[in-house]
Order: C-alpha cells, then structure tokens, then sequence
C-alpha cells in the first residue's frame, strides 16, 4: 500500500489524469508504423494511459487491448475510444490468456516496470514470433529555450533505453532502434498542464505544485508567443525486439512398467491459467523433481 506522505510516481498519474490528456504529446504515425507495421494486427498495450498512443494504433487499423493500473486515465481513454477493449492491469500480473497477441507495446510506461516479471508476462501473452515494441518521447534540449524548460520542470527524460534490460532477459531477439523527431504545439494553457502532468510534479505539495505552475506560465509569457503557440521538439526513440521461442511444459504422461501395473509419471509440469508463473519451469526427473531448470529457449 502507498504511503499517503511518500505517494508512489508510478501511480500518480489519475490526479492529474485530465491535464495528462491535454499536455502530453502523441506520438508520431511513421515510428508507430515501424513499431507495428502497416498491415492490421493483435496488439495489447500496456501502461496506455489516456489513449494517446491507442488513437494511433487504431487509426492505422490494429486491434487494440488497452490496460492501464490506473482507471482515471483509462474513463478517459474509453470516453475517446468506446471501441477499444480497455481494462485496469499492470505489466507484471496481465490479465489475459497465453499466446494471444502479434505484438505488446508500451509507450512511456517501460521505465515504471519491473522488469523481470513483466518481460516474463510479455513474451506469455505473446504468439510465436509475436514481437516488443517500446515508445519513448524525450525532449530536444539541444535547444536552449527547451533546456531551461527542462530546468523549470525539474526531470529531464533523456537517456532512456531499454536495449540493455531486453539484451539481459534472454527473452528477446536483438533489438532495433529508430528515432523519429516530431514537434508539439503547446500554448499558456497546455503548457501548464504538461508540468502537472508530470510524476515528480504531481506527487508535490500542493502549494508546491502551484508554484512550480506559475513558474513555468511566466517562461512562457515571457517569450511572448501568446496565442500563436511555441513548437516544442520531441525525438520519439522506438525500440523493437522478436519473442524467442517459451519454455517448452509437456503435458504428456509417461507410463512406467512395474512388478504389478503400470503407473503414470508426475507430469513434467503443470501448467495453470494464472497471470503469474512464469518464468516457465520444468523439472529434470534424471536429477530429481526437486531440481527445476528454467528454459528460454
């Protein structure tokens, strides 16, 4: 349970779900292309949010099954999308079958995982072959206008890259990386609600979250931009990877002939519909059942 004094970041978001919503950017069509691919698909995201990745993949014609741990941004991405299959669920426990879907992909969200049993559960869910793909918008603050921003905001998003984490998991195929620059159009008032919308922001005082607000307004004022807007860079960094083949679980039953009738073997493993088991194990029974070798095979 979070400590009301010492609120979690990673579930701070449904406060300011609204001003999450209209502050974020998006995310641009050809690195999602390159996630994804052009032709339509299974895909189930994680960590969805608002749905502002979600409105891309279902324009470009994928199937899409949202889950969110916060169901404040998930009213938001169900109002906006009423078709999308959406439901409250986190990486590490998701809440679907086994071997459903061609792609998983999470958009600003790996970071908050853990990672172990998360990659666990995604290479479950997906198919074989099925694939990775993770999302990242950082700031360009190559510029100085957008660095002191940074300053103000107080958390820069730069050096993310989950390359390693996958390369160690030994679930996933070498991975791939692309970037893609895009901007955002922020005015005086979206500008203020990507500050609130930030994790170290929003789990601030209130009196403090004010500040921090009135702060980045006379940044912007004092470019004197006004209604016309500031274009804010982002470079959109997109990583994808291929599932390796899952532990193999036997669910044959060995007959083992005996001085008065044959009797069956414990099975190998036993397999369970929980969200929960992996990694996958089986037991050696030439070194005892007690011995269990973990597979990624």
């Amino acid at each position: 349970m979070t400590d009301p004094a010492n609120p979690d970041p990673a579930r701070s978001f449904g406060g300011v779900a609204d001003s999450y919503d209209r502050g974020r950017p998006s995310y641009p069509v050809d690195a999602v292309k390159w996630l994804v691919g052009e032709e339509p698909c299974s895909v189930l995201e994680l960590g969805a949010g608002t749905g502002k990745l979600t409105e891309v993949l279902v324009g470009l014609g994928h199937d899409v099954f949202a889950t969110d741990p916060d169901d404040a941004m998930l009213d938001i991405l169900s109002e906006k999308l009423p078709d999308v299959r959406a439901t409250s669920g986190t990486a590490e426990q998701i809440p679907i079958g086994d071997s459903l879907y061609d792609v998983v992909v999470v958009g600003q969200a790996f970071h908050w995982f853990d990672h172990g049993k998360a990659l666990a559960e995604i290479g479950r869910v997906l198919r074989t072959d099925g694939r990775l793909a993770v999302v990242q918008n950082e700031r360009d603050e190559r510029i100085p206008w957008v660095r002191k921003l940074g300053k103000l905001i107080g958390k820069h998003d730069g050096g993310f890259d989950p390359t390693p984490i996958l390369d160690d998991s030994g679930l996933f195929s070498a991975v791939e990386a692309q970037a893609f620059r895009h901007w955002q159009v922020v005015d005086r008032h979206s500008i203020q609600d990507l500050v609130q919308s930030r994790s170290n922001i929003a789990t601030l005082e209130p009196e403090a979250q004010e500040q921090k607000r009135r702060e980045v307004l006379a940044f912007y004022n004092g470019y004197g931009r006004g209604m016309d807007g500031m274009q804010l860079p982002y470079n959109c960094h997109a990583w994808r990877a291929q599932v390796l083949p899952h532990a193999q679980i036997k669910h044959t039953v060995e007959v083992v002939e005996t001085d008065e009738e044959a009797e069956p073997k414990v099975p190998l493993a036993k397999r369970t519909d929980t969200a929960v088991r992996l990694p996958r194990v089986i037991t050696d029974p030439e070194n005892g059942d007690d011995d269990l070798l973990i597979d990624f095979r």
